[in-house]
Order: structure tokens, then sequence, then C-alpha cells
């Protein structure tokens, strides 16, 4: 499979029905509607904000603050936390669709991407006859922190989006843990999708001190204390953490407009060096291309996606 592609490969996919779901706000603390809406072949992702009547598109970008979320702005209007929403839409295969939020930051549900991709399915998935496109790496594109941290994107060595990922919590009940997975909709929903976000017990208060947090909480956080997991049920995988951190990382890197042909890699990488890198491949023409995703008969023109990821 080419990334995300699914079973219908060439064409691009929205939603068959508006669907929508309230929660509240990791960080704002706020009551959060979200609605999720069909659109037009050809319109992306577009997130917007209903109070304010502003769109902001999905777009890397529009990427205005990475501090432990990715959130995008346009003007006065901001909205945080998208990535869980992002990693869904993308692991589902969804190229087009509105997403309506009514104040600055998208819901957390359960900290994961399950409650979004339930939505989605629900909702049905409508294939358009609308050609899609894919981004081709071309050449290595890395970027790195003054920690050591890294994310890279490497031409693929098949028509297909890997990813590596390690994180390293020392003297944590999270430790060093990897993960490596060639990323399709089953894989996402198999292996990624109901990976919750953490954190470290003695990070709340300083979070919270600093205004961050103010919505966290057992039931949408997996909460880390030493070597003791504090939520009563435990982890739903042994590896949860760095499965999460790869879940951002899809969330993070759907920003892109279009599926990746490419390998990633990564060290404790988080939200501020995934948009880097995105950054920094886009600001290379030479490191990537547009490309047709063929279907099962013919093959097709990527001119469309190219325009709009290149605006």
């Amino acid at each position: 499979m080419d990334g995300f592609v699914t079973a219908e490969a060439g064409r691009r996919r929205t939603l068959k029905a508006p669907i929508g779901c309230v929660g509240t706000g990791l960080h704002s603390g706020q009551r959060a509607e979200l609605t999720l809406r069909p659109a037009a072949a050809g319109t992306g992702i577009v997130f917007r904000r209903t109070d304010l009547g502003i769109d902001i598109p999905a777009a890397f970008d529009r990427v205005i603050d990475t501090r432990l979320c990715t959130a995008i702005g346009e003007g006065q209007a901001r909205i945080g936390t998208i990535e869980h929403v992002m990693a869904a839409l993308a692991g589902t295969g969804i190229d087009d669709a509105f997403v309506e939020v009514d104040g600055p930051e998208a819901p957390i549900m359960d900290g994961s991407a399950a409650p979004f991709v339930f939505l989605i399915d629900c909702a049905g998935i409508a294939t358009t006859a609308a050609p899609r496109s894919a981004i081709e790496v071309l050449r290595p594109i890395r970027v790195e922190d003054a920690s050591g941290a890294f994310a890279e994107l490497l031409p693929a060595r098949e028509s297909a989006f890997d990813a590596e990922l390690e994180i390293d919590f020392p003297n944590t009940a999270i430790g060093r843990q990897a993960v490596s997975m060639r990323l399709s909709p089953h894989a996402f929903r198999e292996g990624l999708a109901d990976a919750r976000t953490f954190t470290l017990a003695e990070d709340v208060a300083r979070l919270r001190a600093a205004g961050l947090a103010q919505g966290g909480s057992l039931q949408n956080a997996v909460v880390v204390d030493g070597p003791m997991v504090l939520n009563p049920g435990g982890l739903r995988r042994a590896d949860e953490f760095v499965r999460h951190k790869l879940l951002d990382v899809v969330g993070d890197l759907a920003l892109a407009g279009a599926p990746l042909r490419a390998r990633f890699r990564g060290s404790r990488s988080g939200h501020a060096l995934n948009n880097r890198l995105l950054r920094a491949l886009f600001a290379d023409a030479s490191a990537w291309r547009m490309v047709g995703v063929p279907t099962l008969a013919e093959g097709i023109s990527g001119a469309r996606a190219a325009a709009s990821v290149a605006a």
C-alpha cells in the first residue's frame, strides 16, 4: 500500500455524512464541541472556528505553537491539540473534510485517536471520482535539536510510508521503547489509534501553573509516577507510550497535505521537530515531488494536489 492509501487507492475520500462529539480541551479545560463534515474533492482538511467564522487549512505552515500539542492559526483564530484528529483522518484515508470546533481547542476525548476513528466509521467514508496524489521524498531531510533528538524523512525503499521511532524516559515506567511499522489503514487502526497521550506526575503541577493541562485527568491521559502507572486500568499495551508518540508523528506529518511516500525515522521526536521536518522538506524543492497514485485501471495526475501543497 502507498502510505495511507486504501483499496480505492487512486481516488480522494471524504465523509458520507456529518458527525460530532463533545468533550474537554486538554490544555484549556473548556467544553469543546467538534463536528466532522464532508467536503468537496480537492478541499483538503480545513478546520473551522464556528464561534469566529474563520477557516484554517490543516497545513504545516499554519502551525503557530508546538508546546505539548500542535496548534494552527489564522489571524485571531487558533485551534490547538489537532494532532489526534489529523491522525484519525490520515489513518482512515480521508483527504477532504471540514473539522468544525467551537473554541480554541479540539476535545481530547480519551487521549487517543480511537474516538475520532469511531466517528469516521459511524459517518461512513465516500470515495469520489477525483484523483489522489502523494508526496514522494527524493532525498534525506533531517532536523534535530540541542539534546540530540532528531526526525528525518528518507526516500522509500518501496511505494509506502514506513516509520521507526524510539523514546527514552530513564528511571520511569516508560523507559526506552521503540516501534517500527509500515503505516496502512489496518496498521493504524490495530497498532496506533488507541494509544493514549501521557505525562509524568512530577510535571503536572508545573504544566498547570503555566496554564496547560487544565483539562487533564486519568480519563484522558496516562500518568506515570516513577516506576508506577497511576491509571487504575493500567496500560492498553506494554509499549503504549512510543505508539502514542508515533500516533503524534502521523497527525503532525498529515499537515503535509497529502500522503507521504517515504521512510520516517525519529528519536525522541515531538511536535516541534515534526513540524520543523515538514518545513525543511518543503523548503527544498529538490527533495520532493508530487506523484499520482494509480487506480486499478489507470495512472493519474497529481497536478491538483501539487498546487495545494505548493500554495
